[in-house]
C-alpha cells in the first residue's frame, strides 16, 4: 500500500495561527540540549552516515559494523561527496572533504 501526502496532512497553518500563549517558552540552550544533543540511536546501530553529493541530493546509510561504515566513507570520498555527516551514540561529525 503506497501512502500519499493526503494521508498525512500538513498542519503548519494551524500552528502558525495558534496564539503564542499556547506554547510553553523554552530557553535556546535547553532546546538545543533537548533536540540537537539529545539524539538516541538503537543499540544495534554503530553509526548513521548522511552524504550530500554535488547536485544537492542527500543519501543516508545505517551501519551495524564499523568496518562497513569505514568502507562507505571511503567510497563517498572517492565519489566526491560535498558533505558527509557521521553520527554515533556519542558524537556528530561533519566532514567536508577537500578535493584537488
Amino acid at each position: 500500500m503506497k501512502l500519499m501526502a493526503k494521508d498525512f496532512p500538513n498542519n503548519w497553518q494551524r500552528y502558525k495561527d495558534a496564539p503564542e500563549d499556547m506554547f510553553e517558552p523554552i530557553a535556546f540552550q535547553e532546546f538545543m540540549d533537548w533536540k540537537v544533543a539529545g539524539w538516541d540511536i538503537p543499540d544495534n546501530v554503530c553509526c548513521i552516515i548522511r552524504a550530500t553529493n554535488n547536485k544537492g541530493k542527500i543519501k543516508e546509510f545505517t551501519y551495524q559494523r564499523e568496518c562497513y561504515a569505514h568502507d562507505k566513507l571511503q567510497e563517498l570520498i572517492d565519489e566526491g561527496a560535498e558533505e558527509i555527516i557521521v553520527v554515533n551514540d556519542n558524537s556528530i561529525h561533519m566532514l567536508t572533504p577537500e578535493y584537488e
